[in-house]
């Protein structure tokens, strides 16, 4: 995987994106349930600036690419759902070539 390309930089979007998500999810009972707000706070606005740079880069991806409608939206809802951005490296951007 190169990571000067752009199909490079997006395959590490995705996967890292989908990491905060998760780690969000593990920050989430700190918050509430010990009232530690801190680590989410911090993974929180990482998985922020990761969700809209993956959103970015898939844009950018797909106008480079002329991909349909329905692939880039499927590549979008991915970032709103846990496991998605893994699956959709998985069986989208794994076989994309640049």
């Amino acid at each position: 995987m190169n990571l000067n390309s752009l199909l490079g930089q997006l395959r590490i979007l995705a996967i890292t994106e989908g990491i905060s998500y998760l780690l969000l999810g593990l920050t989430m009972p700190l918050k509430y349930s010990y009232q530690m707000g801190i680590p989410n706070k911090i993974i929180g606005m990482i998985h922020g600036i990761l969700f809209i740079t993956f959103c970015l880069w898939i844009i950018r991806f797909a106008i480079k690419k002329k991909w349909s409608i329905v692939k880039t939206l499927i590549c979008l809802v991915s970032s709103l759902f846990p496991f998605a951005t893994f699956i959709v490296d998985y069986k989208i951007l794994k076989y994309e070539t640049e």
